[in-house]
């Protein structure tokens, strides 16, 4: 059974006659005749009770009938689903991203966007880095927007900038006045930071134990805002990046001068992965938008 046949059948079954069916077809009589008498063998069924050139469905072609407009249906959007996919103005992009990067990065970057391809939707993911990485891996994102990751065959990352990561303490804390601090000098203060496997948690301990601090750890969170909210109720100091949205916090941001602290962030994708032209071109947008930043620095 060809494509071709079915869509012989839809028109014919609707115009009810082989000649007028044939030149809408734009193909020669017989071989329309010879492509619907194949059909019928091949059902074992008579789609067409036939009257001269005038022809009508019988019970068998009404049934097969109402199946082929949805099959063609189908088939019919399917085709245009992947042509949007695939045209640099259409499409869907799956985007993955750090939850920190949620509030500020991540928005600016699609609006931005939008405003230049309006047509070009987002399935957007948020994870931590370790599912970042498995998502990837396993192909259900076309790009991540996260820190620094271990390139691997399969993945690839492109750093695009690097954040400092700041003590934060309570307004009323006895480091509060300080503009830089050591780490060593924490090295006594309850710690409120992230779980073992995120990411900016990682960073936390590296910064640590190039201070030679073993932290007192009292609480493990799974956000930024969870965790400077925590430092806020006074139950200890943090390092975290200065994202917009603590604003409304009494914690105060102080940079350290040693060792000193960032977070790498770029973008990484699966190098063995299909990326559609939208994706690809949203790629190329996150490029050129940080290397524009980097330039009016």
């Amino acid at each position: 059974m060809e494509l071709n046949q079915l869509e012989y059948f839809k028109a014919l079954a609707h115009i009810n006659h082989f000649t007028q069916a044939s030149q809408n077809l734009s193909v020669s009589q017989p071989a329309l005749s010879r492509s619907i008498a194949k059909l019928e063998s091949e059902l074992g069924v008579p789609l067409f009770e036939r009257s001269g050139k005038t022809i009508k469905l019988t019970q068998y072609g009404q049934i097969f009938l109402a199946h082929i407009e949805r099959a063609l249906q189908e088939i019919s959007t399917g085709k245009q689903t992947l042509a949007d996919l695939t045209s640099p103005d259409k499409g869907v992009i799956h985007l993955s991203f750090l939850h920190s990067l949620g509030g500020y990065i991540v928005p600016e970057l699609i609006s931005k966007f939008n405003q230049i391809y309006p047509n070009i939707k987002f399935r957007l993911y948020q994870y931590n880095s370790t599912q970042l990485i498995e998502y990837l891996a396993e192909g259900s994102c076309d790009l991540s927007l996260c820190s620094s990751i271990i390139t691997t065959g399969t993945i690839g990352w492109m750093p695009l900038c690097s954040e400092e990561i700041f003590l934060i303490v309570p307004n009323d804390h006895p480091l509060s006045k300080r503009k830089t601090i050591e780490l060593k000098e924490i090295a006594q203060e309850s710690i409120i930071t992230f779980k073992p496997t995120y990411g900016l948690r990682l960073l936390v301990n590296q910064c640590f134990e190039a201070a030679s601090i073993h932290p007192n750890i009292m609480f493990e969170g799974d956000e930024i805002a969870t965790v400077a909210g925590l430092v806020d109720a006074k139950l200890g100091v943090s390092l975290i990046p200065h994202i917009p949205g603590l604003e409304h916090l009494n914690i105060t941001f102080i940079s350290i001068s040693t060792p000193h602290c960032t977070r790498p962030l770029g973008m990484a994708w699966n190098i063995n992965k299909y990326l559609s032209p939208a994706a690809k071109k949203f790629q190329q947008f996150i490029i050129d938008t940080f290397n524009e930043k980097d330039n009016n620095k």
